[in-house]
C-alpha cells in the first residue's frame, strides 16, 4: 500500500490563492488606488503637520489602551482563582490608567514613548550588527551589518535629540509609515487593474 502525499497548497494557483484572490477584486482596482493615495496623502499631512499628528497617535494609543485594560479587567472577573483575577484586574487597571495619562497629557506621552522607542531602535541595531558579524561565509552579512548601522544611528538620533524632539518623532513615523503604506496599496491596484496575471 503506497502512502500517497496530498499536494502543497500553491499561492499561485487554486480557489483560495493570491492569484485568485486578485482575480476576484480585480474590476475594484480603481477603488485601491484611491484608498492608497488617501492613505499616502494622509501621510504627507502628517509629515508636515508632525505636532498635530504626534499628540493624535498617542490619543490613539491612548483610547485602545483603555479599552483594553477594561477588556482586562472584565476577563479578571470570570476567572475562578484569585491570584488570576487579582493579576488580570491589576493589568487591567494599570492599562487604563496609563491610557488616561496618555489621554490627558499627550505630550508627556509622547516624550515616553520616544525615548523607548529610540531605545529600543539603539538595542535592535547593536542586535543586528552582532549578528551579522556572526555570519561569517554569508552573502547577507554586509546588508544585516548595514541595516543594524542604519538601525543603530537612528536610535542615537532619537535619544540624542529626547525630550526634545518628542513631539516631532512619532509624527514623523506615523507619516512616513501612512506615505509607504498608502503607495503600496496604489501599486497593487494598479497592478490588479492593468495586468492579466500577477
Amino acid at each position: 500500500m503506497s502512502n500517497m502525499i496530498p499536494p502543497r497548497p500553491s499561492l499561485e494557483t487554486g480557489p483560495h490563492s493570491l492569484g485568485a484572490a486578485a482575480e476576484r477584486i480585480r474590476h475594484r482596482w480603481g477603488w485601491i488606488v484611491a484608498f492608497g493615495a488617501f492613505s499616502a496623502i494622509l501621510g504627507i499631512v502628517a509629515l508636515v503637520l508632525t505636532e498635530t499628528a504626534t499628540i493624535a497617535s498617542v490619543l490613539l494609543i491612548g483610547i485602545f489602551m483603555v479599552m483594553a485594560g477594561f477588556a482586562e479587567v472584565a476577563i479578571g472577573m470570570r476567572t475562578r482563582t484569585w491570584g488570576r483575577m487579582f493579576l488580570w484586574e491589576a493589568a487591567g487597571i494599570i492599562y487604563i490608567l496609563a491610557g488616561i495619562v496618555a489621554i490627558l497629557l499627550p505630550e508627556v506621552a509622547a516624550g515616553v514613548i520616544t525615548l523607548l522607542l529610540g531605545a529600543g531602535l539603539f538595542a535592535t541595531g547593536l542586535l543586528r550588527i552582532y549578528i551579522g558579524f556572526k555570519m561569517t561565509g554569508s552573502a547577507s552579512r554586509g546588508a544585516v551589518i548595514l541595516a543594524g548601522t542604519v538601525t543603530l544611528l537612528l536610535g542615537v538620533l532619537i535619544l540624542a535629540g529626547w525630550p526634545n524632539n518628542s513631539v516631532l518623532v512619532l509624527g514623523t513615523f506615523l507619516g512616513i509609515d501612512l506615505l509607504f503604506y498608502g503607495l503600496t496599496w496604489m501599486i497593487f491596484g494598479y497592478r490588479i487593474g492593468h495586468r492579466r496575471s500577477l
